[in-house]
């Protein structure tokens, strides 16, 4: 009699088929890979880094992803018509009840966001412009692709870039994260080339390890964590040579005081090389190629 015609017995029948139940029932009975307790306790967690070290990395390498181009920028950034909306919904709310401070906050940050969104546009832009250059005649379908967009694969100006890609009718990826709140990717990204990363630390690993640009685009802290992380790379030399741009020359000055840095000894002047600011899609895109060696397999 087999196992599974035995297991076919009312639970009553007798004690010892009671027994093999609770034996096959028992979470020490399962394959280790497919125990999910097992897999998300405390001491496999390296084991689950080392799956989302390599999950994407195979991933990438069979899509014939050569080098990638990195976009960061606010999530709340969005299109023109989007932020117009926005601010009419602001504007009836606090109409409704214009002793509220909150509301009257609401509508001033809907205001701001309106001015914003030519980031979103520029954005969507140097995408398609990036993309046509590293994937023409190659489209959405497999075969080796350089300058490809990379992006956190949330809203706003995440979307803008891969929407630009889209755009152009190629490929682009998504490195969605694990967060408290709900966050799903947008759209406009590869399917096949859309990853979820519970670490924040392998997350950006991957941002980097195919690299050859960066642009970054106004955000928050997000943005300037990956800014940060991403001069340290360059400037200790983790990173080899990588443009960094970023978009908005007066928002980023008024941001940070690169100069004040430097003339305070805390930076070296050299370091303010690591940076070229930028006002336009093309003229971002021609400094990043321009500035990029010919591309090989990394």
């Amino acid at each position: 009699m087999t196992v599974e015609q035995m297991t076919q017995f009312p639970e009553t029948s007798t004690p010892e088929q009671a027994n093999l139940d609770a034996i096959l029932n028992s979470p020490t009975y399962r394959i280790a890979h497919e125990d999910p307790e097992l897999m998300n306790s405390n001491v496999m967690r390296g084991v689950r880094m080392l799956l989302e070290i390599t999950k994407p990395d195979l991933h990438l390498e069979t899509a014939g992803i050569e080098s990638t181009i990195i976009v960061f920028g606010g999530a709340r950034i969005v299109d023109r018509d989007t932020a117009h909306q926005r601010l009419k919904d602001a504007e009836k709310n606090f109409n409704q009840d214009p002793n509220s401070s909150t509301l009257k906050r609401k509508v001033i940050n809907a205001q701001h966001l309106i001015e914003l969104s030519r980031f979103y546009d520029a954005a969507r832009q140097f995408a398609y412009l990036a993309s046509q250059h590293g994937q023409a005649s190659k489209g959405q379908g497999h075969g080796c692709a350089s300058h490809v967009i990379v992006t956190g694969g949330g809203p706003g100006i995440m979307e803008a870039a891969n929407r630009g890609a889209f755009d152009a009718g190629c490929r682009s990826i998504g490195l969605n994260i694990t967060l408290p709140f709900e966050q799903h990717p947008n759209p406009y990204i590869t399917p096949d080339l859309c990853f979820k990363f519970n670490y924040f630390s392998l997350r950006k690993f991957h941002f980097v390890m195919r690299s050859v640009g960066a642009i970054l685009f106004p955000g928050g802290f997000g943005t300037l964590d990956e800014l940060f992380e991403l001069l340290t790379l360059r400037q200790v030399g983790t990173k080899g040579r990588m443009p960094i741009v970023l978009f908005g020359t007066e928002f980023w000055t008024k941001l940070v005081d690169f100069d004040y840095l430097a003339e305070s000894g805390l930076i070296s002047n050299d370091d303010l090389a690591l940076i070229r600011f930028s006002d336009t899609a093309e003229e971002a895109w021609e400094y990043i190629q321009s500035s990029t060696e010919p591309v090989r397999g990394q």
